[in-house]
């Protein structure tokens, strides 16, 4: 194996060489050995032992290569980036980018950066529409005395099971679920279906699942839904008042004033997110990108353009697909387009971690998994198949960055003090 590493610049490498056929049919031969003495039906296949042992030299060529270039281990970025990869007479030609963390001068005057805003303060008829709101959801639902068919705006009882191509989905199915119809909870045309179903009926419902939807196996798919409706029911509000507030907050010397004061409290607080998502957050990021220099990681940039272009292009049809795939200048000019924005990811990631690191601010599994239950709920999705999707995704990281990054940004406003 020889292994040749070029700096260029001060944090990417290239590491260049060769590793002789020999070494890989040593290595497959010894794999093999070793799936002999496994039991028979544990074995490895030929094609699997063959990977197994291109990812151990590749590996090996990777570790002879932070030898060689006298690389930090610990200070090693991401996956290295395959350049080239030749096959040749008697050896393989690898070509590989690797990177190391820059160093970021994190001594910086937040006051120089935190834009200035006016803390909002909830009107009192903000408050009391609130107030209400919460009335009604709290309140219990009942059937209608009077039996009438489905109109929009009423909440239906009903059964329904989903199938895709004549097979039930798992969690397609549901009994005694109570769905307000015109709500936009369920996939686009399901609702507007229900209305002018009568108690006792069934109706087969047909939409599409979104392109983007969260579950991969079934974005843009064609359901079936078999829907019986049972009955419809209407929620009578409670009297807001103090015997309100004491069974709302589980305290028996509660007050209505009181429950109103956590309510403008939960006002201000969405009010102030506003502003800081729309305004205050877009102004710090261009601030902090302005205010560091330092260069940027090449083979990060890559798979973040990697993960850019699958975003882009995952609502894409399968001829567009193609399209991409079959004309290399059209893919190229795919992924320029989205270089710029994913430096500027990149850069801002880096910034907030190390900044993070500096104020000692740490955001916990359960925190992430609390957020996505959260965005779930909000979108009207299924907070554990929301979950699953970024587990499987491998965007957990990605969501606990974006949760670090609110935090530190809170910390930059001073939203720690308030």
């Amino acid at each position: 194996m020889k292994v040749t590493v070029e700096k260029i610049d001060d944090i990417n490498f290239i590491m260049s060489g060769t590793v002789d056929n020999s070494v890989i049919e040593d290595k497959v031969t010894k794999l093999k050995e070793e799936a002999e003495k496994e039991p028979k039906d544990e074995k490895s296949t030929d094609e699997n032992i063959e990977q197994d042992a291109a990812g151990k030299v590749f590996q090996d060529f990777i570790n002879a290569g932070i030898k060689e270039g006298n690389l930090d281990v610990a200070n090693i970025l991401g996956q290295p980036g395959l350049k080239k990869y030749e096959q040749q007479d008697d050896c393989i030609y690898f070509e590989v980018e690797v990177a190391v963390s820059p160093e970021i001068n994190v001594d910086i005057d937040y006051k120089e950066i935190a834009p200035s805003y006016t803390k909002p303060t909830a009107s009192r008829e903000a408050v009391e529409a609130k107030l209400v709101e919460f009335a009604q959801k709290q309140a219990p639902f009942t059937k209608l005395e009077k039996a009438k068919p489905i109109e929009n705006g009423d909440v239906a009882g009903i059964d329904f099971t989903g199938y895709i191509d004549d097979k039930p989905f798992e969690g397609g199915s549901a009994e005694k679920f109570n769905i307000k119809v015109g709500s936009k909870q369920f996939i686009p045309g399901f609702e507007e279906q229900l209305v002018g179903m009568e108690y006792g009926e069934e109706r087969d419902v047909i939409v599409s699942f979104p392109k983007d939807y969260s579950a991969d196996d079934l974005a843009g798919k064609e359901a079936k839904f078999v829907v019986k409706l049972h009955e419809i029911q209407e929620q009578k509000a409670e009297t807001i008042d103090d015997a309100f507030a004491q069974k709302i907050l589980q305290k028996p010397d509660a007050t209505l004033d009181t429950l109103k004061k956590q309510f403008a409290e939960q006002v201000t607080a969405e009010e102030l997110s506003q502003i800081y998502m729309s305004e205050l957050k877009p102004k710090i990021v261009k601030a902090l990108l302005e205010k560091f220099d330092f260069t940027l990681p090449n083979n990060i940039v890559e798979q973040e353009i990697d993960a850019k272009v699958r975003e882009k292009t995952r609502g894409f049809s399968e001829e567009q697909h193609k399209s991409y795939m079959e004309d290399k200048g059209k893919f190229k000019e795919l992924r320029e387009s989205v270089r710029d924005d994913a430096r500027k990811s990149i850069k801002m990631a880096l910034i907030v971690e190390a900044l993070a690191k500096k104020e000692g601010i740490d955001v916990h599994e359960q925190e992430v998994i609390a957020a996505l239950g959260y965005q779930a709920t909000m979108t009207g999705q299924d907070p554990q198949a929301l979950l699953k999707y970024y587990q499987d995704n491998n965007l957990m990281t990605s969501a606990k960055m974006g949760l670090t990054e609110d935090k530190l940004f809170g910390h930059i406003l001073g939203f720690h003090k308030a």
